[in-house]
């Protein structure tokens, strides 16, 4: 077996580990409190599942700069919980009626119930770093905060950008920055933070969290638009028909002739749900190159991540670990 079958062996094998570590933690947390019409949505949403991998980030992290995984979990499990309050909230305000083939929280139960519960789990969030030392809990509730803050600020000017017909792609890459990658690198120096390794350690090991954040987002807007529905696993061109301004529209805005930018900003003002509109659409996402530009630029931010990993004073192995894994989040297909 060759070296870097053996790394992805071994990164796919600690991932999982990882990843059943944090779901055996939340299925034994205790949601059956009293109101029940409380806590019962938090453990709804807690245990529906999904890729998780931002908690398992944060304990690899830890594993990375020398701690043991159980004095991350924690730490792993806060990023979890701050994760799924964000897509309560997140659902209501997109009205969505399905997370991840269930009913939402606010459609199963109420939009109030779905508000408080959302609050609930933020402060559950927070709870969980009171199981550190003063000196960690500090520096976890401080990133923590930022980061918190930082997420609604991206999902405000999300909001922003739908009514406004001037978003450029500077402020287009800010915002996923601030509503995706930052939450990416948080969960990465969470795990440095409890390990206790150096300033230089935990900005970089941050610094790679968040450009693969900005990749991670770009390469899911590019799926929403041109992946396999049965792989990708939801509709192919929602961000189409919800005319979202990612970086396709955006670019292929900037590139396309008069006729065809008339085109898709009328295609754009209208809110008809038609496999048409995906299609012509989608269309002149390649007829303007939007679509490899995209590439490339998906490549660029990622490169971007691997060249943190040259500062990190970490095993040769872990390094080659955390390469595997921006490489397989760039070619992913889900």
């Amino acid at each position: 077996m060759c070296l870097l079958n053996e790394v992805y062996t071994l990164y796919m094998n600690n991932f999982i580990e990882y990843k059943n570590a944090v779901a055996d933690y939340i299925n034994q947390i205790n949601f059956k409190k009293e109101p029940k019409e409380l806590y019962e949505p938090i453990g709804y949403i807690a245990n529906l599942g999904g890729k998780r991998f931002r908690p398992l980030l944060t304990l690899f992290a830890a594993e990375v700069f020398g701690a043991n995984q159980n004095e991350a979990i924690h730490a792993a499990v806060a990023i979890e919980l701050f994760h799924n309050f964000s897509l309560i909230h997140d659902d209501i305000m997109d009205e969505a009626p399905l997370r991840r083939g269930k009913e939402t929280v606010h459609e199963k139960w109420n939009l109030n119930t779905g508000i408080l519960s959302g609050d609930a789990m933020l402060i559950l969030a927070y709870q969980y770093f009171e199981n550190y030392p003063p000196e960690i809990f500090k520096d976890l509730a401080k990133l923590f905060s930022r980061t918190a803050l930082e997420v609604c600020e991206g999902q405000q000017l999300d909001i922003n950008f739908e009514t406004r017909n001037d978003v450029n792609i500077p402020e287009y890459l800010k915002m996923i920055e601030y509503k995706t990658a930052v939450l990416v690198g948080a969960a990465l120096e969470m795990g440095a933070i409890v390990a206790r390794t150096t300033e230089s350690n935990k900005r970089a090991i941050y610094n790679f969290g968040r450009d693969l954040g900005i990749a991670f987002q770009l390469q899911d807007d590019y799926l929403d638009a041109f992946g396999e529905a049965a792989v990708f696993g939801k509709q192919i061109g929602g961000d189409i028909l919800e005319n979202k301004k990612t970086y396709l529209y955006l670019r292929s805005l900037e590139k396309a002739s008069d006729t065809d930018k008339e085109q898709l900003k009328k295609w754009f003002s209208t809110k008809e749900g038609s496999q048409e509109k995906i299609e012509v659409v989608k269309a002149l996402f390649q007829k303007t190159d939007a679509t490899s530009d995209m590439q490339q630029l998906i490549e660029k931010y990622t490169e971007k991540a691997l060249m943190q990993l040259e500062s990190l004073d970490i095993p040769m192995q872990y390094k080659d670990e955390l390469k595997e894994f921006a490489v397989s989040l760039m070619n992913r297909t889900v």
